[in-house]
């Protein structure tokens, strides 16, 4: 599965260009999208990288179609 962590704006648009269109969108890095990432799972980040600690604040979930 893919992952987008944390987009906002254009960068949105050059990752799927780079690395297709994401399964799971996770707003931002908290302990809802750390789970959600399993082994094997590839997560893009806008900033920072999965050894990040997860935000103590849930994000809202999105759900895409």
């Amino acid at each position: 599965m893919l992952h987008f962590v944390g987009f906002r704006g254009d960068e949105y648009t050059r990752a799927v260009r780079v690395f297709g269109v994401p399964d799971f969108f996770h707003i931002g890095w908290d302990r809802w999208a750390a789970q959600a990432v399993v082994p094997g799972d590839v997560a893009v980040f806008a900033s920072g990288t999965e050894n990040d600690k997860p935000s103590v604040y849930s994000y809202p979930d999105l759900r895409e179609d």
